[in-house]
């Protein structure tokens, strides 16, 4: 058995797993029941891949480490986490083998990224499922899930590898003494404001961004019905719809002016109403304590020790948290834990190595 073909088994088989959790812990029927139908998909391909191979179904491996992980992290944070990460993992794989068939100059399908599809169809055929899940549904995955995990792994490798390599540089000049500390201390402050404050004004400004723009087409639509009637069938028509059938679904929506105006943000500017509910404030203290986490990792070891003790502490525990994020980014690609770990480990290392030369020539230049 090839390693794409093994590697693509245990994929179907975390997916499957994962897709069963999310409809033994999702509360609306309708919902699960679309999770259900994913899971038997899911085990299907792996099937599917096991008979090609001649292998026996009690052969086939269990549930990987990411999808255990993955599914801990429900329990603990909620399911809508599982759900971004999974489909977020989908679309990546989907991303490779466009990639792969382009570097082999083989014909797209068109099938490429059927995982992402299936669901989003699942969907438009499931007349149980309301207008209010499928929101829910669509914010869960494409917002909460996949990038709130990432931003948590990137927040806290920012504020390691950044507060590491300015520790280190310090620890250069200084020889490790007492105002490595403090140095490291006023690095983790101002980083973790600096990254709360940036989170804060490109979250509020999206928002104000986005208000002002519904707001205009608001107006729009208020000074024009006409012409935002036929922009209206224009979008429908440009989705397949015969032109009576379009012109006519347009008539009867213009009618209703805060659907018409729903329909018109989603369609024209990609504005969901969801994205406007996020809390600029919360997304800021994330990140602040994110980074915070990060960064206080090598500058522990100087709260309670000082010279080459502090340093080699500080290296040792950096180098650690630098692995398990790297092993925490394999979440998301899929690709080799270690590989993934020590690259990490390394390109921390390289830069703090960096600083800390740097720091070293600039204190036997003082001195």
């Amino acid at each position: 058995m090839t390693k794409s073909t093994k590697s693509g088994i245990q994929t179907e088989i975390d997916a499957a797993f994962l897709y069963q959790k999310l409809a033994e812990h999702e509360e609306d029927a309708a919902v699960a029941e679309i999770f259900r139908q994913m899971n038997e998909i899911e085990h299907s391909h792996a099937m599917a891949f096991a008979k090609k191979e001649n292998m026996a179904v009690d052969a086939l491996p269990p549930p990987s480490w990411r999808a255990k992980t993955l599914n801990i992290i429900g329990k603990v944070f909620g399911y809508d986490y599982v759900l971004g990460a999974l489909m977020d993992t989908e679309k990546s794989l989907a991303h490779g083998i466009r990639n792969t068939k382009s570097k082999n100059q083989l014909p797209l399908s068109g099938n490429e990224d059927n995982h992402v599809k299936i669901l989003k169809n699942i969907l438009e055929n499931q007349t149980q499922v309301a207008g209010h899940q499928m929101a829910r549904f669509e914010k869960s995955h494409r917002s909460v899930g996949g990038n709130a995990i990432r931003a948590a792994v990137l927040g806290g490798n920012d504020g390691l590898v950044s507060n590491f390599s300015l520790v280190m540089g310090v620890a250069g000049a200084t020889a490790g003494q007492g105002s490595v500390l403090l140095t490291g201390l006023a690095g983790m402050l101002a980083g973790a404001l600096s990254m709360a404050l940036g989170e804060w004004i490109s979250v509020k400004s999206s928002q104000e961004l986005y208000e002002n723009q519904m707001q205009l087409e608001m107006d729009e639509l208020e000074a024009n019905p006409e012409g935002e009637e036929k922009e209206l069938a224009l979008i429908y028509m440009a989705k397949g719809i015969p032109t009576e059938q379009a012109q006519q679904m347009a008539k009867e929506i213009i009618l209703d002016t805060p659907k018409a105006h729903e329909i018109l943000v989603r369609e024209e500017l990609g504005i969901t109403v969801e994205e406007l509910k996020g809390s600029a404030m919360e997304d800021a203290i994330s990140s602040f304590v994110l980074f915070a986490i990060g960064a206080v990792i090598p500058v522990a070891p100087f709260m309670f020790l000082e010279g080459m003790q502090a340093i080699i502490l500080s290296v040792v525990s950096s180098a650690f948290g630098l692995f398990l994020i790297g092993a925490a980014i394999t979440l998301f690609t899929g690709k080799n834990v270690w590989f993934s770990g020590f690259r990490q480990v390394l390109f921390g290392l390289l830069a703090a190595a960096i600083t800390f030369g740097i720091g070293k020539l600039i204190g036997i230049s003082l001195t």
